[in-house]
């Protein structure tokens, strides 16, 4: 496994890829790529705001997303303490706390982050998006 999808970039790749950069797209056809359940937890918090509607073709959110990530065929990382750990450490650049536990998730597992996200190059992980 060598990276790990923002929120963002796991939404445009299941409904508008076309906003992927060409070169991120092939990096994401030619590597092992995981989700975080953060990003679930995140999207469920969105469309319970109203802030974010998808197309789920009559199944909850929770069961679509699972079906892209087996479509995709993408790692499902779980969220432990390990991860969690990380925090402590983490300067306090981004505010987001959705984006700096996957940021704490990327470090534990040696991932790179792909997001378009600005503020996250900012931190110790490797971020694509070009």
């Amino acid at each position: 496994m060598s990276l790990l999808l923002d929120t963002c970039a796991f939404i445009f790749l299941i409904s508008n890829y076309e906003r992927i950069p060409s070169p991120v797209l092939t990096q994401i056809e030619s590597t092992e790529v995981a989700v975080s359940t953060l990003c679930l937890w995140e999207m469920l918090i969105k469309q319970g705001k109203g802030r974010l509607r998808v197309d789920t073709d009559g199944a909850t959110l929770a069961e679509f997303w699972h079906e892209q990530c087996n479509a995709l065929e993408l790692t499902v990382l779980p969220i432990d303490t390990a991860d969690v750990a990380h925090l402590e450490q983490l300067p306090g650049f981004h505010k987001d706390p959705f984006d700096r536990l996957l940021i704490c998730q990327a470090i534990e597992h040696g991932l790179g982050i792909v997001t378009p996200d600005d503020r996250i190059h900012r931190y110790p992980v490797k971020t694509v998006w070009d």
